[in-house]
């Protein structure tokens, strides 16, 4: 690790109950697993720092799953950080992560920096998630020069998918599936973002093959979300997900946790009658005999 980040890192395990970067560490070291989660309010921080999660990121996916947009690329940078300000706020324990919404990173390693410094000074962030990390490996430098961690994702992209003839959706599952080209392609990208100074990988569509392969290869964590598996040092998890809250989820409902979504509808439903029908809702004050007749 570069100076900076040391630095930071006194500060960090200064505060025992908090997890840090080279608690992330050692837990890859002894092999236990690291959780972490998407997060993108208030609420579902404090629920998900408490339940013990190690990591919580909060994603540029919230423009597409909460905002109702029809792509992330919408998403600008002064919302990135009143998201995660509001992330902060409830988280206590955890490692407190923020994507680069686009644009900072294609702007240049300069407007990377910036945009680093201002998630850290203006939301609190314990480190920065540069997506498709492989492309800006400056920008993973410059950034971890400046003592601010950083978390980077990689993975089997459509484009990668494409060039090595495997399906994108469909995460090789047998060591004869998959391209050995690809394979060593993907350590290799790996490799670099360790070296650039990255702290943690987010491998994304990594399957069984790749993905054991990969987290081998490095000594930092790489945790995964979709086609990731316990072949890695852990798991990203939207949370909403987990918990089954998106409005598809009450007539598909998903194979999860929960299914927050249909307990929802049920509620509301529930509250609508009692209102209609001229009952007390759930929660009112008492009513008085002679009010209720």
């Amino acid at each position: 690790m570069w100076n900076g980040i040391e630095r930071f890192e006194e500060r960090r395990e200064a505060m025992p109950d908090k997890v840090s970067v080279r608690g992330l560490q050692r837990m890859k070291d002894d092999g236990e697993k690291i959780v972490g989660v998407v997060a993108w309010d208030y609420q579902i921080a404090r629920i998900v720092d408490r339940a013990g999660v190690d990591i919580v990121s909060v994603g540029d996916t919230v423009g597409v799953n909460l905002w109702g947009h029809s792509n992330p690329f919408e998403v600008t940078m002064d919302e990135m950080v009143t998201v995660t300000r509001a992330v902060r706020r409830g988280v206590r324990r955890a490692l407190l992560s923020a994507d680069f919404p686009f644009g900072p990173l294609q702007e240049g390693t300069d407007s990377a920096v910036r945009a680093a410094i201002r998630f850290v000074k203006e939301a609190g962030v314990d480190m920065v998630k540069v997506d498709a990390a492989p492309d800006f490996p400056e920008a993973v430098e410059a950034i971890t020069r400046a003592g601010i961690p950083v978390f980077a994702q990689f993975g089997i992209t459509p484009q990668t998918a494409l060039r090595y003839g495997v399906e994108y959706n469909a995460v090789p599952s047998a060591a004869d599936q998959v391209p050995v080209e690809m394979r060593d392609a993907l350590i290799a990208e790996a490799k670099r973002l360790e070296d650039a100074g990255a702290v943690l990988l987010n491998f994304t569509n990594s399957g069984p093959v790749v993905g054991a392969a990969v987290a081998g290869a490095v000594s930092i964590p790489v945790v995964g979300g979709f086609g990731g598996g316990p072949w890695l040092d852990g798991r990203m998890r939207m949370a909403h997900a987990a918990i089954g809250y998106a409005a598809t989820a009450i007539d598909d409902p998903p194979d999860t946790y929960a299914n927050v979504a249909r307990i929802t509808l049920d509620a509301i439903s529930s509250y609508t009658e009692d209102v209609r029908a001229g009952r007390q809702v759930a929660g009112g004050v008492p009513v008085p005999p002679a009010a209720a007749d």
